[in-house]
């Protein structure tokens, strides 16, 4: 891959990206406070020793913004990783068995679909107990619906070519196949997708966490931090608009590469696009 081809836009996204991976690795060493540390009075306006101002409960915001980061991040990249696991192994399978197995597989998924998934999430959540785990596996279930759709279709199409039907007459098993012939070539379209996943399980988690079921406080997350500072933006403090903008800033950033990714994709048939 030539460096000069890749366009600004994908470039500004991979900056934003690499910025909010290095705050969520180097937290501790960034951050001015610790992450649950009460530094001064409540939604003090920027400047001074608080670059950011400081929340509902006097903590620095900055320092809760960096650590937020590395909660949130984790957490989306954990169930997206999880989702992809479990959505493109099921449906890979499907493609390559067929028949009662791809049947039994695509009418569960659209069950599941079926389902407004933020309703269910909130309901699952608000029965199980508060644990992080149980919030990654929710929302990787949730998601691997989606997975599940597109890994089917793109696997669809490779499992009739050529190559496959080769390998079927060598004696191959359904692992060989699925692994060694069929992932391979569709993982120009899933790398896109895990992109739009991961920018999807942001918004859902910091969703999740502004209704109260999904980063428990005192643990800082963007999505907790706009709830517990929203009450501020009646009497113009701005302190909630600072971790909404940082979620959006994401999202954005990632779609910006997603964006390229796909254009650099030919086809839902495998194809590498222009290396």
């Amino acid at each position: 891959m030539n460096l000069r081809s890749i366009p600004l836009s994908a470039w500004i996204g991979i900056a934003g990206i690499a910025i909010a991976i290095f705050c969520a690795v180097f937290a501790p060493v960034i951050a001015p406070f610790g992450e649950r540390d009460v530094v001064g009075d409540i939604w003090l306006p920027a400047g001074g020793d608080f670059l950011l101002g400081t929340d509902n409960l006097g903590r620095d915001l900055l320092s809760r913004l960096v650590y937020g980061a590395r909660t949130t991040i984790f957490v989306a990249l954990a169930a997206t990783v999880l989702s992809f696991s479990l959505g493109m192994l099921l449906s890979f399978t499907a493609a390559v068995v067929g028949g009662f197995t791809d049947q039994l597989f695509s009418r569960f998924n659209d069950l599941m679909m079926a389902i407004p998934t933020l309703i269910f999430a909130l309901v699952v959540l608000a029965v199980l107990p508060q644990h992080l785990w149980i919030l990654i596996l929710v929302m990787a279930v949730l998601d691997s619906t989606r997975v599940f759709r597109i890994g089917r279709a793109v696997a669809l199409d490779v499992a009739v070519m050529e190559f496959v039907e080769a390998a079927r007459l060598r004696g191959e098993g359904s692992l060989w196949i699925i692994f060694r012939e069929i992932l391979p070539n569709t993982l120009s379209p899933l790398l896109a997708e895990f992109g739009l996943r991961f920018a999807f399980s942001i918004l859902f988690l910091s969703t999740l966490s502004f209704l109260g079921l999904g980063i428990q406080p005192p643990s800082a997350d963007w999505g907790g931090m706009v709830k517990d500072n929203k009450d501020g933006i009646i009497f113009g403090i701005s302190a909630a608009l600072i971790p909404g903008a940082a979620i959006a800033t994401l999202a954005i950033c990632v779609n910006l590469v997603v964006d390229w990714l796909m254009k650099r994709t030919s086809s839902l048939k495998g194809g590498r696009g222009d290396a």
